[in-house]
């Protein structure tokens, strides 16, 4: 079956860097893009990031441009968020999905906090 799982959360002070990891089975991971999503409390989920399928484009949030970078590794099925210069506002549960706009498969997130 399709599963997503993510990784890599955790506590870290405003500018610090984190590198989450979105490991994907049960389907041909190069024939699908994949997205990064967050939500924070009280707050719609939101999009961060995207990766088409041959990794060739990508699509980040204006809010952290310049800070977040995606990538993908097609020997370990992996997806990558790259988080440098965190700032509190960047708080939220991280979720990988696959697809670009229609998003069909979610993974159960990883807890992303910055204190300031």
């Amino acid at each position: 079956q399709v599963q997503l799982v993510e990784s890599g959360g955790g506590l870290v002070q405003t500018g610090g860097s984190l590198t989450l990891s979105c490991v994907a089975s049960g389907f041909s991971f190069s024939n699908y893009p994949i997205s990064w999503y967050r939500q924070a409390p009280g707050k719609v989920r939101a999009l961060v990031a995207r990766i088409t399928n041959d990794g060739a484009n990508t699509n980040v949030a204006d809010s952290v441009k310049g800070r977040f970078t995606i990538s993908r590794d097609f020997a370990k099925n992996t997806v990558y968020l790259q988080m440098n210069s965190l700032k509190p506002e960047d708080t939220a549960m991280y979720y990988c999905a696959r697809g670009w706009t229609t998003l069909d498969y979610w993974g159960q997130g990883t807890q992303v906090t910055v204190s300031s």
